[in-house]
């Protein structure tokens, strides 16, 4: 009783505080009702939707330090000699975008610091952004209505990608300019327009000289605000598709059970932006990244060694290394299979994937509902290892970027060690698949067997024989429904022999993506209540599916 009253003086004191909020703007702006709905919108709480506001953030964070930097930051090739603070470097020739690196490391007051958060937050924004699609596509939020929102999740991925490289790029070290001249290898390996393209993106033979100018007004300009215009959208429909939740009793898929978006949604959001910019600062004095000055100016007879990209563009250098020397030459022109496939074919058909899977799994599965409650990964047991395989494809390619420095670490043949890797990106995905959907066949047979035969107690009885047996005990209401409350399709039934190829073709696919489950023990009213539970808000309004 006590609780109750707490509640409802917790509960009375946020409509409250919603209110006067609502009053406060009611005389000042025409939309006093859309803020009205908008402040009393309930947000979903649970740890793992946390993971895109850590990215959006990191972003706000990035776009502070990056506006500061470029107040000192100078997009030039132009050669002068350094003589600024760094006495090693003194005396050196060197290009104006490296001079004014230099400068705000050493002479800017806190100018390192700011290029220190500025790398970080870079790298946890993507981190944070690739987590973020992760748990989108692992528990399914990415069904009807949401696939447009997907969509605009992977552009902001790989506009992401795009973004963090020229921000790399722009220091003209000899660390970047390794990277930029692959880059321009890339350029030159696309078949017919290869050439061109190289000869109008640097001006010239690399490494040009305009080519930083473009890369900053990019970095700066058009990427950003492609990213803000993007991420505003993507925020826009999540708060007019409402946000997915976990099931659990009271929620359905036609409502969304949470806390307020004012007070309490804000209130921890904004400790949250908080703590991550707390952290990136944490990072940006601790921990150095990027030490500019000693890798020194870009010279084109120079490289560096133990030196390896950021982690994101990470896979593309280790799948350059893993490909095989392969060249044809057609017509007096060379097609750079070496390069063509590992640095566009491969990350083109990557991106490709992406964007067309939530359709094909709608086509797969010929469900065609509005879903609004997250799917546990073990009950999408092929969807969830096909992402543990390519995931396990990442990491081996990503691994194979630094397969020189793992070499000299652990004293073996670079050769030896290359090849361990080609193995491992043909057959590490194939096992991660079959052991991943294993496990979760076997999690969901465990929890047939908890429904079936209850929860270990830890006590032991005697029989009057003298046999020993363990005690169960009924599991929990709320075990019970969050186990029972899914809506995973069932396969298609099996197309006629006489049925056309494609359609032959989609009841096969639609067996082996939903055919392998483990059928749960449900009664009568359980089976009703979730059926109601998981039915469709557009089939509540009256419009069919």
């Amino acid at each position: 009783m006590l609780f109750r009253k707490t509640t409802e003086r917790v509960e009375r004191k946020a409509r409250h505080a919603t209110l006067s909020a609502c009053t406060a703007v009611d005389g000042r702006a025409p939309v006093s009702e859309a803020v009205k709905a908008l402040l009393r919108k309930a947000f979903p709480d649970h740890w793992s939707f946390l993971l895109g506001e850590i990215a959006l953030y990191s972003l706000v964070v990035l776009v502070l330090t990056g506006s500061y930097l470029t107040l000192f930051f100078e997009p030039s090739m132009s050669q002068r000699i350094y003589d600024g603070a760094y006495a090693p470097l003194r005396g050196l020739r060197m290009s104006g975008a490296y001079a004014s690196t230099l400068h705000i490391s050493f002479d800017v007051r806190g100018g390192l610091l700011i290029r220190q958060i500025h790398h970080w937050g870079a790298l946890v924004f993507l981190a944070a952004l690739g987590v973020h699609l992760l748990r989108v596509f692992f528990t399914g939020a990415f069904r009807r209505p949401r696939e447009g929102n997907w969509v605009i999740g992977v552009t902001l991925f790989m506009l992401s990608l795009l973004e963090g490289f020229g921000g790399y790029s722009l220091p003209d070290d000899l660390l970047s300019g390794t990277g930029l001249r692959t880059a321009n290898t890339i350029v030159l390996s696309l078949p017919l327009v290869g050439s061109y393209l190289g000869y109008f993106l640097w001006g010239g033979s690399f490494p040009g000289h305009i080519l930083l100018s473009r890369l900053y007004t990019v970095h700066v300009l058009f990427v950003p605000g492609l990213l803000i215009a993007l991420l505003g959208l993507h925020l826009l429909l999540v708060v007019y598709l409402k946000h997915t939740q976990w099931p659990g009793p009271g929620r359905t898929n036609r409502n969304a059970v949470g806390q307020p978006m004012f007070p309490h949604f804000i209130a921890k959001s904004t400790g949250l932006f908080m703590m991550v910019f707390a952290v990136l600062t944490l990072l940006g004095c601790l921990a150095q990244i990027n030490p500019i000055w000693a890798f020194g100016p870009y010279r084109g007879d120079q490289d560096s060694t133990d030196v390896q990209p950021d982690w994101y563009v990470g896979f593309l250098e280790g799948a350059l290394r893993l490909m095989p020397p392969w060249e044809t030459d057609v017509a007096g022109h060379t097609l750079m299979w070496n390069v063509l496939v590992p640095a566009v074919v491969l990350p083109g058909l990557l991106f490709l994937i992406l964007y067309a899977y939530p359709f094909f799994e709608r086509w797969v599965s010929g469900d065609l509902a509005e879903h609004h409650l997250c799917d546990r990964p073990r009950d999408a047991p092929t969807r969830t290892a096909l992402g543990v395989a390519a995931a396990v494809g990442y990491a081996d390619l990503l691994a194979a970027g630094g397969n020189d420095v793992l070499a000299s670490l652990f004293q073996v043949s670079v050769g030896a060690l290359t090849w361990i890797f080609r193995v491992g990106l043909v057959l590490g995905p194939i096992v991660a698949f079959l052991v991943t959907k294993r496990i979760c066949l076997a999690l969901q047979d465990h929890e047939r067997q908890l429904l079936t035969e209850g929860q270990e107690s830890g006590y032991v009885v005697q029989s009057v024989y003298g046999g020993l047996r363990e005690t169960h005990r009924p599991v929990s209401t709320a075990r019970r429904y969050r186990v029972l409350a899914k809506e995973v399709p069932a396969p298609l039934p099996p197309a006629p022999s006489d049925a056309p190829l494609l359609a032959r073709l989609r009841a096969a696919l639609s067996s082996w993506y939903f055919g392998d489950r483990v059928e749960l023990p449900v009664t009568l009213t359980e089976r009703r209540e979730i059926e109601e539970t998981v039915r469709s808000p557009v089939e509540q309004r009256g419009t069919p599916r």
